[in-house]
């Protein structure tokens, strides 16, 4: 997972974005295949990848406007992302919900993260 293996560099956001929607996609495929989990582990799937993606475009902005409008989606998409993983079933298996939590953390402290840049970039 993501704090044991992937962030060496925490302070990496571009990287530790890319590695929170990876998580994601390894914990959706390990999911039990139900008509939720379908639809609830695509929408997981679109709103972590978006959060890196909105990140990566953040970055690039041209002005101060069009960065803090970014950092705001990447805020909003984690923030869905934690809504998506509260939804998808489990099935009960521990390793799974284990999964979930660590990814449910980590989905709120980029919220927190993208707050804070939020706050001192308006």
């Amino acid at each position: 997972m993501t704090n044991k293996v992937h962030n060496t560099k925490r302070y990496d956001l571009e990287e530790r974005t890319f590695w929170f929607g990876q998580d994601v996609r390894t914990f959706v495929k390990k999911l039990p295949k139900n008509i939720g989990n379908i639809e609830d582990g695509k929408q997981l799937v679109r709103s972590s990848g978006s959060v890196g993606a909105n990140y990566i475009e953040a970055n690039e902005s041209l002005s101060k406007k069009d960065f803090v409008h970014r950092i705001r989606i990447c805020r909003k998409e984690s923030k869905e992302s934690v809504h998506w993983l509260r939804l998808v079933d489990t099935g009960g298996a521990q390793a799974l919900e284990q999964e979930r939590g660590f990814l449910v953390q980590e989905a709120t402290e980029l919220m927190k993260i993208f707050s804070v840049i939020m706050r001192k970039s308006e």
